[in-house]
């Protein structure tokens, strides 16, 4: 049996409560996919198009395994004279499928999620994060032409690096869309690329790299009630229109002439509600487009601020617990390393997905409230042996995953601080620890 026909399988003696991957990769889905972007075969081969989508994802979710092996693992091959696959016939395979028909996949399954499941809203505004990332190609002179390198003190990076940019709901930490590039690429041109996926009813959180104008008024006029919020830029420059109230005014922002040349629509000023407030003794200064004071308290909105850390939570399951802190991609390849990467995002919210389902079907608890380390290693467990299980006995591992989600649920998390300090220079001289005799005096 095949582990995409297990997952048919689940869904069909699914409870109400439990939505399967086969939700959102049913065949008749990949299939549409493969439609879409052109990508067919008329050839009949033992690693089809729709079987390469699961080893694509298989990439990121078996992160240990080298890929023919994960072939073999997931049993996506169709019958044939040999039982295991040759690893170059894998290579082939992929570039065969190409990255289109795994960014299509991404961005319909996502595109499934948001509409089939509810979302918890803020003055009825779905909250957004958008931040950036960086990942390690292989060193190949592929990978060296299309990517950039990173310059530090000590030189320039060893690897030909990706700069990606991704947008997440904060409350689920599945993302909604993403844009890469080269790590010489600017963040803000690749938060461009979200725009027009961004949701309308919206508040997108942005740390505070991404000032500009110019994006900030393409994101709010493109939609309805696309709001967003990021902390003031230090030395901004504004004028003060209005006092609204304590601790917030409305002020209006001049854009520079080389902003408007960029962004042909960006008017000479912008009008933006900034707000300060005092946190354990430090002033605190927010710039949002939420411009109507009693829909949107002045309070709230400061505190919201600190859900900007979901993204950098969900980048750190993605990178440490996912791929198991393994850094470099695998891809040798510009456009394999791009179809790595979405096939990382994808396997990422296949996992988010289900985990939110899980999450659902407990009362008050929220997705971002179950450890995704221990709730993956469940599920990759389970939805592996799947194949082997009888079909009888599905319904009774349908109910024990679900069962399960409680054992997930982490802790209150706790108030830390971090506070900025001067790393130590250290001494070009070896230090004698403290008590320790010369090497040369007696006892």
């Amino acid at each position: 049996m095949f582990l995409n026909q297990a997952l048919d399988r689940i869904h069909a003696f699914s409870p109400e409560q439990f939505n399967s991957l086969a939700d959102v990769l049913e065949p008749e889905l990949l299939q549409q996919c493969l439609e879409n972007t052109g990508t067919v075969t008329l050839r009949k081969r033992r690693l089809s198009m729709e079987m390469m989508i699961w080893c694509v994802i298989g990439m990121a979710l078996y992160r240990h395994i080298p890929m023919c092996q994960i072939v073999n693992h997931l049993d996506i091959l169709l019958p044939g004279k040999k039982p295991f696959v040759a690893p170059s016939a894998v290579v082939q395979a992929r570039q065969r499928l190409g990255e289109d028909v795994v960014r299509e996949v991404f961005q319909t399954t996502q595109s499934l999620w948001h509409k089939a499941t509810p979302h918890p809203h803020w003055h009825g505004l779905r909250l957004l994060g958008v931040d950036g990332l960086v990942w390690r190609t292989p060193d190949t002179p592929e990978n060296d032409e299309a990517f950039a390198r990173t310059g530090t003190q000590h030189g320039e990076s060893q690897y030909p690096q990706v700069r990606m940019v991704c947008q997440m709901e904060l409350t689920s930490h599945l993302l909604t869309t993403a844009a890469f590039a080269s790590v010489a690429e600017n963040e803000m041109n690749l938060a461009a690329q979200l725009i027009h996926q961004t949701p309308d009813h919206s508040l997108t959180i942005f740390d505070k790299g991404f000032y500009s104008l110019g994006l900030l008024h393409a994101w709010q006029s493109s939609g309805a009630e696309r709001h967003w919020m990021l902390p003031l830029k230090k030395n901004a420059q504004y004028r003060v229109v209005q006092r609204i109230g304590k601790g917030q005014s409305l002020v209006e922002l001049t854009t520079s002439p080389q902003a408007r040349k960029k962004w042909p629509d960006l008017p000479e000023t912008l009008q933006a509600r900034l707000l300060n407030k005092t946190v354990k003794g430090k002033e605190i200064y927010i710039l949002t487009s939420m411009l109507d004071s009693r829909r949107y308290p002045a309070g709230d909105i400061v505190d919201l601020y600190g859900y900007r850390w979901e993204i950098e939570l969900g980048y750190r399951e993605m990178k440490q617990f996912m791929l198991q802190n393994r850094l470099t991609l695998r891809s040798k390849k510009p456009e394999l390393v791009r179809q790595e990467l979405w096939g990382i995002l994808l396997a990422y919210n296949l996992l988010r997905y289900q985990m939110a389902q899980m999450a659902y079907s407990l009362k008050g608890i929220e997705p971002n409230e179950l450890s995704f380390n221990q709730a993956a290693i469940f599920l990759m467990k389970e939805l592996t042996i799947m194949p082997a299980v009888s079909p009888g006995r599905i319904p009774e591992v349908v109910n024990y995953i679900t069962e399960m989600a409680e054992a997930f649920v982490l802790p209150h998390r706790r108030e830390r601080s971090y506070p900025r300090a001067i790393e130590k220079i250290p001494s070009k001289y070896p230090v004698r620890k403290p008590g320790r005799k010369n090497a040369g005096q007696l006892n």
